[in-house]
């Protein structure tokens, strides 16, 4: 199949449930409401932002998407039978859909593929490379925010089962209470006969997380202050964004790092007929990225309704893949 008929069948398919302009705007006048103050993640990821994320990847401290592919490619075959033939894979986040194209390829005969996807230009990149890779698998890409319900496509083939895929630590965005609503989501996508196999970036030494989220480069500083540039465009805020800073540590206790944009001087931010005061030095929340225990990770799956059956690790035990399905 050639990049045009790829393209073509990936739009003919596509479900375009995006948030619209007033939801950005709602979100956002939320979130700096709150004390401390806050920005949703998910809005990230804009066609520049998702750039910068795909860089991110690549910088020599980022150890985390390297050793989750590693990892893929080298147990693809014991997760191609945990799994079983003929599913259908719901990626929630799918991005580049680098790890979807190891999945796709070391599945048994699988049927149908929906990645759900918030930036449209993303999600169409990479079912159109998907699609002509695997010409027989059915495309059904969804543009939406995959933290609230979506309706799934449904597979011209009855698949067996469904995959839910959710890689690269992105369930560590989310706090417990939020987390464990997701997964609860997952649970509901999946079904009774269904699983899902996700991505956690496990506790280590906290020298070596800080550096990940911190680069010398200062990827990971224009991607978190391209948040601020996406909602100056997008929702008509003016936000300095010579104003702020990006700053990352890491929370022993919480075992999380928690990423904000510090303000660099007392100003003053506006998002239509609302203004909101920051003081020098004052946080601007907008990431937190949870490490993982074996013992509270099978906590946090079981307050959704969901058991580990099968963990691989990657050889230094930095990262892990763990299959889940209905307790």
């Amino acid at each position: 199949m050639n990049a045009a008929t790829a393209r073509a069948r990936a739009h003919a398919a596509l479900t375009d449930l995006r948030p619209q302009p007033d939801d950005i705007t709602a979100d956002a006048i939320a979130g700096l409401s709150r004390s401390p103050r806050t920005l949703p993640s998910k809005y990230f990821y804009d066609a520049e932002g998702s750039r910068l994320f795909e860089a991110i990847t690549r910088q020599p401290e980022y150890y985390l998407t390297r050793t989750e592919l590693a990892l893929l490619e080298s147990t693809m075959p014991s997760i191609a039978q945990a799994a079983g033939p003929r599913v259908h894979v719901v990626e929630f986040g799918s991005g580049s859909g680098r790890k979807t194209e190891l999945l796709l390829d070391g599945l048994e005969a699988p049927v149908a593929y929906t990645p759900i996807e918030i930036s449209r230009t993303a999600l169409m990149d990479s079912v159109t490379r998907l699609g002509q890779s695997f010409p027989d698998v059915e495309m059904l890409p969804v543009c939406a925010d995959f933290t609230r319900p979506v309706p799934l496509p449904t597979a011209a083939q009855r698949p067996q089962r469904t995959l839910v895929f959710f890689p690269g630590s992105t369930l560590g965005n989310f706090d417990d209470l939020d987390a464990v609503q997701l997964l609860t989501s997952m649970r509901g996508t999946m079904g009774e006969g269904g699983c899902a196999l996700i991505g956690i970036d496990l506790d280590k030494d906290p020298a070596v997380i800080e550096a990940a989220y911190n680069d010398l480069a200062g990827v990971t500083a224009a991607f978190t202050l391209n948040l601020l540039a996406r909602l100056n465009r997008e929702i008509g805020s003016d936000f300095d964004l010579d104003g702020f800073h990006h700053h990352a540590v890491y929370s022993r206790e919480r075992m999380r790092i928690e990423t904000a944009l510090i303000s660099d001087r007392a100003q003053t931010v506006t998002i239509g007929a609302r203004r909101f005061a920051f003081a020098a030095g004052e946080a601007l929340h907008v990431e937190i990225s949870q490490k993982y225990t074996d013992a509270s990770f099978a906590a946090l799956a079981a307050r959704a309704g969901l058991r580990v059956t099968h963990g691989w690790n990657d050889r230094t035990d930095a990262f892990g893949l763990r299959l889940l399905q209905p307790a």
